[in-house]
């Protein structure tokens, strides 16, 4: 349970970090709490599209994987940050992506942001 928080808000603060660096990644909301509070919701939807869809696109995209020596990925975290924005509209969540090279830009930003934050922060083997 503690693991699956520190990875929660791994990707807040990795989303938080792609919202305040580029413009076209929008959270919007009354207040600071309404924000967080809406960031928070983002993070665990984020986290769950990459829990169920990324591993079976990963399956599907295998052989690009491996005919780009791995750089489809960027395109991967791209269409899975697209996917969160559309499925956060879906729900009335004020987050919002526009444009395909914001969330290549964006997706290289969380997992990198995500990846220093889950080495910091503690987990279940510490």
């Amino acid at each position: 349970m503690r693991n699956f928080v520190v990875k929660t808000l791994a990707n807040a603060g990795a989303l938080a970090v792609a919202i305040w660096l580029l413009d076209k990644i929008t959270l919007s909301g009354a207040g600071t709490g309404k924000k967080v509070l809406t960031l928070v919701i983002v993070a665990l939807l984020f986290g769950l599209v990459n829990f169920l869809v990324k591993p079976v696109v990963k399956v599907l995209t295998f052989p690009l994987f491996i005919l780009t020596l791995g750089l489809i990925t960027l395109v991967v975290n791209a269409l899975m940050l697209l996917l969160t924005s559309w499925l956060a509209d879906k729900l009335s969540l004020s987050f919002q992506v526009e444009g395909f090279w914001t969330a290549v830009l964006g997706g290289l930003i969380i997992s990198v942001v995500s990846w220093a934050l889950n080495v910091v922060l503690p987990d279940d083997n510490d």
